[in-house]
């Protein structure tokens, strides 16, 4: 499989995070906005990234790429078998893929007013869902999980983003400690991603 993303985006780290966990080797081509290689544009007509090429299919949709991941590599699971629990998950997926996606790369390439307001949004937004992080060892499940891989990769920007968390924000900051100690996360971290927690 080849994987083009950017490197500094919070999906593409979701989908190299996903893959981590179920070990499985992909050729990661990076991929600079404004200067598409050819191949992926005919590949994906909307250019769009991440972009997952298997030798069946052409997937351009972050929660599309990871749900075929996890259900063409089935070990460990990263979706409940439990269909209500399944549905929560993608709920929490869908809010964080439309919201704390969007508000990121707005605070990332967002200047003046419009950058404030978007770091205040994502700030909100990240501290509002504490209750969520609370009371299991992940993400609304006692076992690590797909939703784990789209929180995780916004949590980890977070500093560089310059949000730092309240204090009341306790069930976050100790989900985070847990989740960028495991190996696979520090496995799925790319050059830029790393320099993040230095700058």
């Amino acid at each position: 499989m080849i994987l083009y993303s950017r490197p500094d985006d919070p999906a593409a780290h979701s989908i190299r995070l996903v893959l981590a966990e179920k070990a499985v080797g992909v050729k990661v081509v990076e991929v600079q906005p404004d200067a598409p290689p050819e191949d992926l544009l005919h590949l994906n007509p909307y250019g769009t990234l991440p972009t997952l090429v298997s030798r069946e299919v052409t997937l351009y949709d972050p929660r599309i790429i990871a749900e075929f991941i996890d259900e063409r590599y089935p070990h460990p699971p990263l979706l409940s078998s439990d269909p209500v629990l399944r549905a929560r998950a993608r709920l929490f997926i869908s809010e964080i893929g439309e919201s704390w996606y969007e508000l990121c790369d707005e605070v990332s390439n967002g200047a003046g007013r419009e950058r404030t307001r978007a770091r205040k949004e994502l700030t909100e937004a990240v501290v509002s869902s504490d209750e969520l992080f609370a009371g299991t060892t992940y993400l609304l499940s006692a076992d690590y999980g797909l939703v784990d891989c789209v929180a995780a990769p916004v949590l980890w920007r977070l500093p560089h983003l310059g949000i730092q968390l309240p204090r009341e924000a306790k069930a976050i900051r100790s989900y985070m400690q847990r989740v960028f100690r495991r190996a696979t996360f520090v496995h799925s971290l790319v050059a830029c991603e790393r320099a993040m927690v230095e700058s």
